[in-house]
């Protein structure tokens, strides 16, 4: 292996604080949907009614344990960083995952902003590449920064040799 060749290391930046927020209302509004739906059958047939209602509870406790836990744990791990030589990222939250880029792997580099994603100022840059594990992502990031990311990584990927396979 070349001393020029990218390595697997931990990325440097982290995603902006504001992330910490769009997660906690993306998995509050997830926990609302999925605790509101066994309350549906529970209106409806009296007999197994405490059922619904403890499935309910349950939903709703183990949804709040995870909205409570989980933006932080993310905010902790994950971690972006673009180099001259390659993209580097480090996500999860249960499993976690580094990744490095080639920038001659790349392939396509898109912008995502989601409702929620616009009412915090956040985007997403996903990077695509020849891997079989499936592109990169990296959530959170500031709407500007993410712009400027993607334009970055456009030229840089533009100006390296390679076929991106």
């Amino acid at each position: 292996m070349s001393t020029g060749a990218p390595r697997l290391r931990p990325p440097h930046h982290r995603v902006d604080r504001r992330a910490v927020w769009w997660w906690t209302t993306r998995s509050l509004v997830v926990t609302v949907v999925l605790t509101v739906i066994p309350v549906i059958p529970a209106l409806i047939w009296a007999p197994p009614r405490f059922w619904f209602l403890l499935a309910t509870a349950v939903i709703g406790g183990l949804g709040l344990l995870i909205t409570a836990v989980m933006p932080q744990w993310r905010y902790r791990v994950h971690r972006w960083e673009v180099t001259d030589t390659a993209v580097y990222t480090s996500s999860g939250w249960v499993w976690q995952e580094w990744r490095v880029a080639p920038m001659s792997r790349i392939q396509t580099v898109d912008t995502e902003r989601g409702p929620l994603q616009r009412a915090f100022g956040l985007s997403s840059v996903t990077v695509t590449t020849a891997s079989a594990a499936g592109p990169i992502e990296i959530a959170g990031l500031d709407h500007t920064l993410a712009t400027e990311v993607a334009d970055r990584l456009t030229e840089t990927t533009q100006a390296t040799p390679g076929d991106a396979t």
